[in-house]
């Protein structure tokens, strides 16, 4: 019996790996659609995997290696039914930050894919751990409007960046702006490569064109395909363009990353942001997607998949991966079904090492800078931008400011400071938050906002006042600051009633700072009272044992009865804003 219930467990356990159990549910209608649609992504995924293996500072052919056993990886460990895994235009730059300040002493390309391959390992390890942990809510600590920002800065770093290549000459400088100074130093001088800028500048054209008039149409391979014929026709080799040169021949082998121990600090900071850039891309798409096919999102599976996706590239040569929305879409305009669709062009492009690699030994440099530049310009929302600024231009600021992080700091440092101002946007609001003054509003249910109601009547020796926020440590002395305000004014009120229906929580400094506070009120003849206040943060309150200060009879379910037992006690009558009527006694 227990052999039995093990063999159970067992197949229990191996079903619920995503790809087997795919494997064990698949169609066979399925199949035709996913092998039309695998050969179509291969075309995509051989020319962008190269781009942007030299967009992250390593050898072109890296980025096939990590296209093939992303895909693999993913198939086997992902949920998603059709999202496609792969080098990415946004992951990039933060490699290429991570790594090339290491190599910069020696510039040996060997060592450059090792501490890639370890930072695909570390990015792996963050992602396994915060998917058995259920960390999938750190996607959510960047802010849309810093994570635009974020992507603005980044498509202008990737866009200077790839001037040189796209005309032919080289820059050396550390940040954007000597980068931007540099480039233009060169075109002043005359280094730009006729040659090199026609191919460049002519394939960005050719990709927006054709993406734009015709969508259906491969546009980066047809570019790729112009390019390589252009290099035979016009010898582009002999005229000063640079180009990809003889892949090396077969498949990668296993190969643990080796690199020294003072790398490891360095790598993890990149591996950080790394990881939760690639979090949120990975659970937007998927989340995108999933809402077209009818499937739901499993955030915490969805990291256990890219985690998979990571160290399989990492082990094989690789560098760190993150889901792709336009491969993506790619896949599934052509009908892809399942991550099959993934799993053909991993094959294909395996297939192409043993068989054929010197199929892109004349692609010009220029032309892969093309598809970067052109993949940078999708990061970019300006119209993002200018919304913000419309609708609430203190988070167009904080957009703003992540932006010029990145330009002006770095890549790194731009995620870390995006980062940062979406936690301290959040305790901002928690710090200063919504509160008003309330009053009856003729014609209306109720109580209601004087600020949005400059009429609302009111009750003389009594001020509503509703605070939108819980109340704890980054707050509570705002919140005393404005009661005191409040209870000093002309005419001085003798209850104020707290409309409490949006405060959530009370924490133990709160609950300091109210004692003292009522206190100090109940010194100046002023009551302060709770209304509708919730369960929970009333047991909290007890728990407190605020009420040995705060007497238990001000505390009610409704604002309404708060109300109407002052006016009981005081005889006062509703009064327009701004009237003269003298102060009741208590």
């Amino acid at each position: 019996m227990t052999t039995t219930n093990d063999g159970r467990r067992t197949d229990s356990w191996w079903r619920a790996v995503p790809g087997i159990r795919a494997v064990t549910t698949y169609r066979r209608a399925w199949l035709p659609k996913d092998l039309v649609a695998g050969v179509v992504l291969t075309t995509l995924l051989v020319p962008q995997g190269m781009a942007y293996a030299e967009l992250a500072g390593l050898p072109p052919i890296t980025g096939l290696y990590t296209t093939i056993l992303c895909l693999l990886g993913y198939a086997v460990c992902g949920p998603s039914r059709i999202l496609v895994l792969g080098p990415d235009s946004s992951l990039g730059p933060m490699i290429a930050a991570s790594v090339l300040p290491l190599v910069a002493a020696d510039g040996d390309p060997d060592r450059a894919v090792a501490l890639a391959s370890m930072l695909a390992v570390m990015v792996a390890a963050i992602m396994i751990l915060a998917s058995v942990a259920k960390l999938g809510f750190v996607a959510d600590l960047i802010s849309k409007p810093t994570m635009i920002g974020y992507m603005n800065g980044l498509a202008l770093t990737i866009l200077i960046g790839q001037l040189p290549k796209l005309l032919g000459f080289s820059v050396d400088a550390d940040h954007l702006v000597e980068e931007a100074a540099g480039v233009v130093e060169k075109i002043a001088d005359g280094a730009v490569v006729p040659a090199a800028a026609a191919v460049g500048c002519g394939g960005i054209a050719l990709i927006l064109v054709l993406q734009r008039l015709l969508p259906k149409i491969p546009a980066v391979l047809v570019m790729v395909v112009l390019a390589i014929a252009a290099t035979a026709a016009f010898d582009l080799g002999g005229r000063g363009v640079h180009l990809v040169g003889q892949l090396p021949e077969g498949f990668p082998p296993f190969t643990l990353p080796d690199v020294r121990l003072s790398d490891l600090a360095p790598l993890s900071v990149g591996a950080l942001g790394i990881a939760l850039v690639s979090l949120a891309d990975t659970i937007s798409n998927a989340s995108a997607f999933a809402a077209r096919t009818g499937q739901e999102v499993r955030g915490n599976q969805e990291m256990a998949g890219v985690g998979a996706a990571n160290l399989a590239a990492g082990l094989f040569q690789g560098f760190p991966v993150s889901a792709s929305g336009s491969r993506t879409a790619v896949a599934e305009r052509t009908g892809a079904r399942s991550q099959l669709t993934g799993v053909v062009g991993a094959a294909l492009i395996a297939l192409m090492l043993l068989v054929a690699p010197g199929l892109f030994r004349d692609l010009p440099q220029p032309a892969l800078a093309a598809v970067v530049v052109t993949a940078s310009l999708s990061l970019a929302d300006i119209p993002g931008t200018v919304r913000l600024w419309r609708q609430r231009r203190a988070e167009c600021l904080l957009s703003l400011a992540a932006f010029a992080g990145v330009a002006l700091l770095g890549v790194l440092e731009g995620i870390a400071i995006a980062v940062a101002l979406s936690v301290l946007n959040v305790f901002r609001r928690a710090w200063w938050p919504y509160n008003t003054v309330l009053g009856r509003v003729k014609g209306l249910e109720g109580y209601h906002d004087v600020r949005s109601h400059p009429g609302a009547e009111r009750l003389p020796g009594l001020v509503l006042h509703r605070w939108d926020a819980p109340l704890i440590f980054a707050n509570a002395k705002t919140f005393r600051d404005e009661i005191l305000r409040l209870a000093r004014t002309e005419p001085r009120p003798t209850w104020i009633v707290v409309a409490a229906e949006p405060v959530t929580d009370v924490d133990t400094t709160a609950s300091d700072v109210l004692e003292e506070l009522d206190a100090t009120l109940n010194a100046e003849g002023v009551h302060l009272v709770f209304a509708e206040l919730k369960d929970p943060v009333r047991r909290k309150i007890e728990r407190y044992e605020l009420t040995r200060t705060i007497d238990p009879e001000h505390f009610f379910p409704t604002v309404e009865a708060a109300v109407t037992a002052f006016r009981q006690r005081t005889g006062a009558h509703w009064q327009p804003a701004g009237g003269d009527a003298t102060r009741p006694e208590e």
